[in-house]
């Protein structure tokens, strides 16, 4: 069991209880916006369990985030391969927060803790970061994250309709930045 702690975050092993709140994320239209269609109750349950196996056997994956003060659980970050449909590979970085944790700067906080682990425990070389090229706030945390983009590595999604959640724009980090 890892845990990674920021000033104001953990990063942690996921929790039962973690679960019905991570399902009302997931069926948060706003959540969701960038991600595609909401999930389920029991596709939400499925992805913590599969979440909490890669944590387990990996050991690097998406964390449950809760802040420290109020043990208040608020979403996830973490290291994830990039899928294998992607045309480039390597681990990425994310993040999902309830609308509530939204503007306190936790996906920035969080993902940094994420970034000194693939970096200082994992090893990773250079991590990356990949979010649909309408997703703004995602890409601003990006960039506070010391992370550049090069337009040359932007794609479209395989698995996405025509439409805004098809092109994904690329951030890249190396290990001596």
């Amino acid at each position: 069991m890892t845990e990674i702690h920021t000033d104001r975050l953990v990063l942690r092993d996921w929790r039962e209880s973690d679960v019905p709140i991570w399902a009302a994320m997931n069926a948060d239209p706003q959540v969701r916006e960038f991600l595609g269609p909401l999930l389920t109750a029991e596709q939400s349950a499925a992805s913590v369990w599969s979440f909490q196996d890669d944590l387990d056997r990996k050991g690097y994956g998406f964390w449950a985030v809760e802040v420290r003060d109020t043990g208040e659980f608020v979403g996830f970050t973490g290291l994830d391969d990039v899928d294998d449909e992607a045309p480039l590979t390597g681990v990425e970085v994310g993040w999902r927060l309830a609308r509530s944790a939204w503007g306190h700067g936790y996906a920035t906080e969080a993902a940094r803790g994420a970034l000194r682990y693939g970096f200082g425990t994992v090893g990773l070389p250079e991590i990356l970061a990949i979010t649909t090229a309408t997703n703004l706030r995602s890409q601003a945390v990006m960039r506070r994250l010391g992370m550049a983009t090069d337009p040359a590595d932007d794609f479209d999604d395989p698995d996405a309709p025509e439409g805004p959640l098809r092109r994904l724009v690329v951030y890249r980090l190396p290990s001596d930045a």
